[in-house]
């Protein structure tokens, strides 16, 4: 199998809100980039609801779609956590945290009608998501010196690449991302130029 060198994920916040018998589940959906994301929106939602019930979670990571955590807060096991990741797995999403925050009506929904409710409030945060396909990019360092510029340059418009941050002096230092799959022939140009060096930052 090749590469898969996009992903599914939403665009902004979105808002989703589902009731059964007195109960009211929200459903807050955010994007987010690192599981270091999670406790400070965590911590927004318990602070703005204070007097909810529960604060239940799942969320999903990486561009191999491969980490994902869930949280059930109190609820029976798996009628939480569980079908609010199912859902975002329903649209192939990721990098995507849902929190779905209940506050109890005083009727027990018993294990069918807690996981519907979980369910439902997701779908509808996710219904008004707008989705967007992201690339996976590799972030490289290029350090040549300036009477290199116009060869590199000509690479980075060729090449169609993003340069995120540049210092220009004697010695010169961009760095932009390559999107993974051309990753090995962009690599290939800048090689030919001499003394011009590359240095792998990170994936994102």
């Amino acid at each position: 199998m090749l590469f898969e060198d996009t992903y599914r994920t939403i665009e902004k916040p979105t808002e989703g809100i589902f009731r059964d018998r007195g109960s009211k589940f929200i459903a807050y959906a955010y994007p987010i980039n690192s599981e270091a994301d999670i406790k400070n929106l965590l911590l927004v939602l318990k602070n703005e609801h204070p007097k909810a019930n529960h604060h239940c979670w799942a969320m999903r990571l990486g561009i191999d779609r491969s980490v994902f955590r869930v949280n059930d807060d109190g609820e029976p096991s798996g009628t939480a956590g569980r079908p609010i990741l199912n859902t975002i797995l329903s649209y192939d999403l990721t990098n995507v945290l849902i929190v779905v925050i209940r506050y109890f009506g005083g009727t027990l929904l018993g294990v069918p009608g807690l996981i519907n409710a979980y369910k439902s409030a997701t779908d509808e945060a996710l219904k008004t998501a707008i989705v967007i396909q992201k690339t996976v990019n590799d972030f490289y360092t290029i350090n040549f010196e300036y009477l290199q510029m116009t060869d590199v340059m000509k690479i980075i418009k060729d090449d169609n690449l993003t340069i995120i941050t540049q210092e220009f002096d004697n010695n010169c230092r961009i760095q932009v991302f390559i999107r993974k799959t051309q990753v090995n022939s962009t690599l290939g140009k800048f090689s030919k130029i001499v003394n011009l060096t590359t240095k792998y930052d990170y994936s994102m």
